[in-house]
């Protein structure tokens, strides 16, 4: 694959799996595919969680990655959404011969010791959609969340015609990614739709939060017009389901219609955009997530590196403070574009 990219002496070590400590390590197993030994360096790859649809869609392509490309990847684990459990599972790899660990930290700013452990030990990381705040990185693998917020921002304001009540859920603010959409949206609300209100709804990415403050916000402003969602994989069916056992989840074009814009592109949200459910959402790329991952996580272990610059896959390379980030494209999904068979929320699964 041709990148902006310069090479330097590759190195490559046979990893040996050391079965006792894996057995002891947190959630192990959780994902089925171990790649194909011989001389290929070992991977050591954490999913976060696997209470979202988008992840658990995530988990299905790097399954695939991994067969399809013979990567030496050491027994999946699963952090749960819980550092300590991060920590762990990446010290096991540590042990038993990862020359590179994909993770994707959802605390973004406590993963900082664990990371310079790794760098201590030149064990690159490659970080999946969230940006960890200190620490190297070899490359972060995530698309503009930034781009996110406004997209949903300039969406949902013309859908109200610049005006009304908008519920936003809010992602984790201790996320890179909740501040980079929070943020995002807040500035374009205010700029652009001043006669907008919003109502900022902190949610820690929990689903169930989400919906018993959105049940709170409508008894209070019963008028409200419109949701942004910055997870669709966690917000969506409880958000559908609250509206719908109030009466209030009316078709796109219909009168008393709340216009939601959400975040992911998982194939549920597509469906409800064929039903005039919701009205768009914005699809962070989990086939480009593990595609790339995996992509990165062979060519730090073979001893590659990467410069700043568009790449061949419409994206670019950036850099950070502690390493780079190959920002990737995120499309808005309407009604108009929903059966695009290019969305991965069309094709997993196949």
């Amino acid at each position: 694959m041709k990148l902006t990219r310069t090479r330097s002496t590759a190195t490559a070590a046979t990893a040996v799996l050391a079965v006792l400590t894996l057995a002891t390590a947190c959630n192990r197993g959780s994902a089925e595919s171990v790649g194909s030994g011989g001389d290929k360096p070992a991977i050591g790859i954490d999913l976060p969680r696997s209470d979202s649809d988008f992840w658990n869609s995530y988990a299905q392509y790097l399954n695939k990655g991994i067969k399809t490309d013979g990567i030496n990847a050491l027994p999946i684990s699963n952090s749960q959404n819980d550092v300590t459990k991060l920590v762990a599972n990446v010290q096991v790899f540590e042990n038993t011969g990862a020359k590179a660990v994909v993770m994707a930290p959802q605390d973004t700013g406590a993963i900082a010791s664990t990371l310079g452990s790794l760098a201590a030990k030149k064990i690159p990381v490659i970080s999946v959609d969230t940006r960890p705040e200190k620490g190297d990185v070899y490359m972060v693998v995530r698309a503009d969340n930034r781009a996110y917020g406004t997209k949903a921002c300039e969406f949902l304001g013309k859908q109200l015609g610049g005006k009304g009540k908008v519920a936003e859920f809010q992602g984790s603010l201790d996320s890179i990614n909740g501040r980079d959409r929070s943020e995002a949206f807040a500035e374009c609300m205010k700029t652009k739709f001043p006669k907008i209100k919003v109502f900022e709804l902190p949610t820690d990415w929990k689903g169930d939060v989400a919906s018993a403050k959105l049940q709170s916000l409508l008894a209070q402003n019963p008028d409200l017009n419109g949701i942004y969602m910055q997870a669709g994989g966690v917000f969506l069916q409880p958000t559908l389901a609250l509206l719908q056992q109030k009466g209030l989840l009316k078709p796109a074009g219909q009168k008393g219609h709340i216009s939601i814009v959400s975040n992911d592109g998982i194939p549920q949200e597509f469906d409800a955009i064929r039903k005039g459910q919701i009205d768009a959402t914005v699809s962070q790329p989990a086939d480009l997530y593990a595609k790339y991952a995996l992509y990165y996580a062979k060519a730090a272990a073979e001893g590659k590196t990467f410069k700043p610059g568009p790449t061949d896959h419409d994206s670019t390379i950036i850099q950070l403070p502690n390493g780079l980030e190959d920002q990737l494209p995120a499309p808005l999904v309407t009604k108009d574009n929903v059966d695009d068979k290019s969305l991965w929320g069309n094709t997993v699964g196949q």
